[in-house]
């Protein structure tokens, strides 16, 4: 089953919070409520930049039970595919967007008996309604968020007005850095620790709790990426027997999309797993650029997640 099915939303609030970084208060497009959600969700935005369309997901930020619009935030990414960009340019108060029904992959675990949030940049976005959502219920938490500087770092003066001592921020322009391994080492049996930021710092992370011998299963993650630019190569279906070209901007989805094949997706950054295909013949190099499939997995070459991976040159041959 592909992603799910889109709704008309109006953009009524747009405000600079951070450098490179602005807020978008989206409402329904026909005034009617919308969907509620859970902290960590996100949603999909449908954007038609010239002949390309182009979806991208963004953390919800407000109140999950709040009906009456969603916050999301956005950074422009220097070397952007065109989604941010897009966002930065071409969106303004008014402007009408198409977005998919929210989706959880990064909820926070419902019999934790602590939370410990690690953010760096623009990965602050989804612990903004997860922090309102764990606040309601009184569950124990605290934030480490990382910025370059204040002017860099968005809602650092509100969180720390809102949630006082729970949150902790520390600066790279005063040479602060985050004190995972103190932090890590110094939490009671039944914590659970979620990261989401750049990928180095989700690395780092992930390895310093599993050397400092936390339980897999009590540490989340949360990463969206954007497919990597190639050259351009031939996608063969092998149950229609359809051939599709995959340009150099595009992930192979985008071009199945484009060509009005419906294939599978859900997160369309790699990894959640839905979007996993089945590789049927291969005559180039898989790069393999998903988080979900194991390193067993990828050196068969039997399977790609089509949202993120492409090859090198040639054709690969799909089971869609």
């Amino acid at each position: 089953m592909s992603g799910n099915l889109l709704r008309r939303v109006r953009v009524a609030e747009v405000e600079r919070v951070a450098n490179r970084i602005k807020r978008f208060r989206l409402v329904d497009a026909d005034n009617a409520p919308l969907s509620e959600f859970s902290g960590g969700s996100h949603i999909s935005v449908v954007m038609h930049a010239g002949d390309r369309l182009l979806r991208n997901p963004y953390s919800l930020m407000g109140a999950p039970s709040d009906t009456s619009s969603y916050q999301i935030s956005v950074l422009n990414v220097e070397d952007s595919r065109g989604g941010s960009k897009f966002m930065h340019e071409n969106v303004s108060v008014g402007t009408e967007l198409e977005i998919g029904q929210p989706l959880n992959l990064f909820p926070p675990a419902k019999l934790a008996k602590k939370h410990v949030l690690v953010a760096g940049g623009i990965g602050i976005t989804p612990f903004m309604s997860m922090m309102n959502e764990l606040d309601g219920l009184h569950s124990d938490f605290e934030l480490h968020y990382g910025v370059r500087s204040l002017e860099d770092g968005a809602y650092c003066k509100y969180l720390q007005s809102r949630y006082g001592s729970r949150v902790n921020i520390y600066r790279q322009d005063q040479g602060q850095l985050i004190p995972l391994e103190r932090i890590l080492g110094d939490q009671r049996l039944g914590t659970h620790m979620y990261v989401c930021g750049p990928k180095p710092m989700i690395d780092w992370s992930l390895q310093t709790a599993k050397l400092l011998g936390w339980p897999d299963e009590n540490v989340h993650s949360e990463q969206f990426s954007a497919p990597p630019p190639g050259k351009q190569f031939l996608v063969k279906l092998a149950r229609s027997g359809r051939e599709v070209i995959v340009r150099g901007h595009q992930s192979i989805l985008e071009a199945l999309e484009e060509n009005g094949v419906d294939a599978p997706f859900l997160c369309r950054g790699g990894a959640c797993g839905q979007c996993e295909t089945q590789v049927v013949a291969c005559d180039g190099f898989i790069e393999h650029n998903d988080h979900f499939l194991t390193e067993p997995e990828r050196v068969s070459g039997k399977k790609i997640m089509i949202c993120m991976s492409r090859i090198q040159t040639g054709s690969i041959t799909l089971d869609l």
